[in-house]
Order: C-alpha cells, then structure tokens, then sequence
C-alpha cells in the first residue's frame, strides 16, 4: 500500500531507519501473504481477502476519520477508481496465491508496474531493462512444474491493477488530505469484493481462529506496511523507495518457501532474479517521476 503523498522532511527519520522501515512493510506484506495462504484450505481467498479489508478499512477509517461533505464529483470519482482497483488487486493476487507459488505470483504481477515505468523512459537503451524482465517471464513460463495457466492470468490481472493503482493513488494524494483518501478507498474496495462472497464457502468466517488469523493478514499486509511506508517516504525520495520496492518478489519467493514450504526451480529462482533487477534498473531509469508502491 503507498503511501499518500508527503515529501515534507518535518519529523524525517535517518536514512538508514528509512531503508530499515521499508524493508519492515516488505517483509509484512510478504509475511502477511504467505499467514493467508495457509488458510487457503481451510477458507476459500475470497474471504480471506474479505477479512484483510474490512481490518484495514476499520483500523484506516478509525485512524483518518475522512471528512466526506463538500467533496467534488472529481473526487469522488477519483476514490471510487482508486478504490476499485485496489479491490480488484487484492482479489486476483490472493486468487493466483491459491493456484501458484507465491514468489513466482509476486514476480509476474510486477509486469503491471513494470510496463508503467517503461512508459516513462526517455532513453532507448533504457528499453533493456523491458527485455531483461521479459527474460525472466520466458524464464517462469518455461518452468511449467505447478505453474497453473489461470493463476498466472490471475497474477497479471493483478499487476494490471497494480499500475492503475499507482496512478490513481498519486491522484489521490492530491485531491484528499492525509489518509481520508486511502480510508474511503479501502472500504470502497471492501464493497468491491464483498459480491464475491456469494457462492463461496465462508463458514469458516464463524471461526474464533480464523477471524483472528485473518485479521492478523489485514494488520501485516496492510496497516503495518503502510504505517512504515509513510514514516520512510519523509525522508526517501521516490525513486529510492521504488528501488526497494522492487525487492517484493524475491522477498515473496522466500516468504513461500520458509512460510509456506514452497520450493523452487533454480530456472525459477533465476527468472525472480531479472525481475527484480529489471525492477531496479528500470525506477532509476525512470526516475523520481515513478516509483513503485507495494500493494494493498
């Protein structure tokens, strides 16, 4: 989750507790995924990505209190679509959770920013670092030991999301003050998600256990990160924290594997790799006009 926009330095943290807190929210997110997807046996991912929500829209709309009178219609419709895209986000990368690792999930949802940074080279050369993470998709589809088609296509439904996410979310920034545009934009996703309740199996919603697991994924894949996020970003610049963000799939690939007990192909763990330095090379590439925040 990105935070708002605040480049004020007021209150800026050390670097090095900058650095630190980014890599905090990153193993969060991470860990927050792989706490989820041991549940996936037990509750379909729909309802877990249900749960994760509605923790972060409660602890978010508790912590903003966003004033909602005198908004404009840009506004509104502003949140609304950053709002959706969150939702559809959360839904399709817990979707390819449930159907492929989650390493190699992270990794392909990375083509959504990915591809918005390519937008924004100047340079051709810089063009290189496209090719170079589409040598690490060649890489994870060559690699088809429990690759699931349909969780892939999951995955980059989500990194689509992903880019318009990072769009919007800057957009949000500067049209609602503080956290009142990602609150309001949590619960609209939360809204986004809930028809998908119907036909699924959620008894395991009335578990004690499971609510509690659940709302533990909210706090790490969400509250957690985004609470660091906005500390560090006083004192990072953009492209900095793009460069670090770009770290999510390798982290997501040992998540899978200490968590999860997921193993990978060395052609697996080889495809992560040009993915993540394609990641770095294309935010310095593109500078500080484009980083890369890490999903809700």
């Amino acid at each position: 989750m990105p935070a708002p926009s605040i480049r004020s330095r007021a209150g800026a943290p050390p670097l090095g507790l900058a650095v630190a807190l980014v890599l905090v929210g990153i193993a969060s997110v991470q860990l927050g995924a792989g706490v989820a997807k041991t549940l996936f046996d037990e509750v379909e991912p729909t309802a877990i990505v249900w749960l994760r929500l509605a923790t972060s829209s409660l602890v978010l709309v508790a912590l903003a209190r966003p004033r909602l009178r005198g908004r404009t219609r840009e506004e509104w419709l502003t949140v609304l679509a950053f709002g959706a895209s969150l939702g559809v986000m959360n839904w399709a990368i817990y979707q390819s959770f449930s159907r492929i690792p989650i390493g190699v999930a992270v990794t392909f949802e990375f083509v959504g920013p990915l591809t918005l940074a390519a937008l924004g080279f100047s340079r051709r050369r810089d063009l290189a670092w496209v090719a170079l993470a589409g040598v690490g998709v060649v890489l994870l589809g060559a690699e088809r030991s429990g690759l699931d088609p349909l969780g892939v296509g999951f995955a980059l439904l989500a990194g689509a999301a992903w880019a318009s996410y990072i769009l919007l979310s800057a957009r949000t920034g500067r049209q609602w003050p503080g956290l009142d545009g990602l609150a309001v934009a949590s619960v609209v996703a939360l809204v986004v998600v809930t028809p998908g309740l119907v036909g699924v199996d959620a008894g395991g919603l009335a578990d004690t256990r499971i609510l509690l697991l659940g709302a533990a994924v909210g706090l790490l894949s969400s509250v957690v990160p985004y609470s660091a996020e906005l500390v560090a970003l006083r004192r990072l610049p953009a492209a900095t924290f793009g460069v670090l963000m770009s770290l999510e799939p390798a982290a997501a690939a040992l998540v899978g594997l200490l968590v999860v007990g997921e193993t990978l192909a060395p052609a697996q763990w080889l495809a992560i790799g040009c993915v993540v330095a394609a990641s770095i090379g294309a935010t310095r590439a593109a500078g500080p006009r484009q980083a890369a925040p890490a999903p809700d």
